[in-house]
């Protein structure tokens, strides 16, 4: 027997985060990778910059580069070897092992130190790139969905599904990018701290952009009369390991990505 469970009463549109005043565009130089004022990577000076940051380095190592699942593999044959009375296998796992993290958590800090996620009242703008720079451009109003992982402490993952065709590769977003989607690959916000707070705020700024409402199985768009701004109701979950979704889009505008 199914039984349908009705969806939570859409909360006061004045939940959402006011939109803050703004980031000093200079600011935005003198933190991470520089775009040397190129379109695609710095806002117009029109534009209002929300929020600026980058991965934290010991989330990014262990979501991203498996520090702890391959940390823990290698200690898995260290014990073994020892218990099979193999003490030279040991040394030489152990000495690997840790060699091994020692590779991944520098990959891992020269991807923090190369990365700079920037969120406008327009577009999101993403400075990536660990050996060929790049630049990649979204406008909010191409996001048709948002996807929210806390991971803890206050850290998590936003990823974003794109209306349109597909445009940009996983190799070109990695390691920026939603795992297991490779068709349409979704690019991702890794590691970012305070990602509730943040996730409300790209759902405020893209509710700019279309009207949004909040029912039982996330945040989806509904149609909104010409020259209407949108509202939001309700809030993105706050628990640890939820998702939250920012759901179906009007029509797209361009979507960008090119090297620096």
């Amino acid at each position: 027997m199914a039984v349908t469970t009705p969806g939570p009463q859409a909360a006061p549109a004045d939940t959402l985060p006011a939109l803050p005043q703004g980031i000093d565009h200079a600011a935005l130089e003198e933190d991470g990778p520089r775009a040397f004022g190129d379109r695609m990577g710095t806002p117009a000076p029109d534009e209002k910059v929300l929020w600026k940051g980058r991965p934290d380095l010991r989330l990014l190592a262990r979501s991203a580069f498996h520090t702890r699942t391959l940390g823990l593999y290698m200690a898995a044959l260290v014990v073994i070897a020892l218990a099979t009375g193999r003490s030279d296998a040991a040394i030489v796992a152990g000495v690997l092992g840790a060699a091994l993290l020692a590779l991944l958590y520098l990959i891992a800090w020269h991807s923090t130190r190369t990365t700079l996620y920037i969120l406008t009242d327009s577009r999101l703008i993403l400075r990536i790139g660990m050996a060929i720079e790049t630049r990649i451009n979204i406008p909010l109003k191409q996001i048709r969905a948002a996807h929210l992982r806390l991971r803890g402490q206050g850290h998590g993952d936003i990823a974003f599904e794109l209306a349109g065709e597909r445009i940009l590769g996983t190799l070109l977003l990695w390691p920026h990018v939603r795992p297991w989607h490779y068709a349409m690959p979704q690019p991702m916000l890794r590691a970012v701290p305070d990602a509730a707070a943040l996730a409300q705020l790209i759902a405020a700024a893209r509710a700019q952009h279309g009207a949004i409402t909040q029912n039982l199985i996330g945040i989806k768009e509904s149609a909104a009369p010409a020259g209407e701004a949108g509202t939001m109701a309700g809030a993105l979950p706050a628990q640890g390991g939820a998702k939250g979704r920012l759901g179906e889009a009007g029509l797209a505008a361009g979507l960008e990505g090119a090297t620096a």
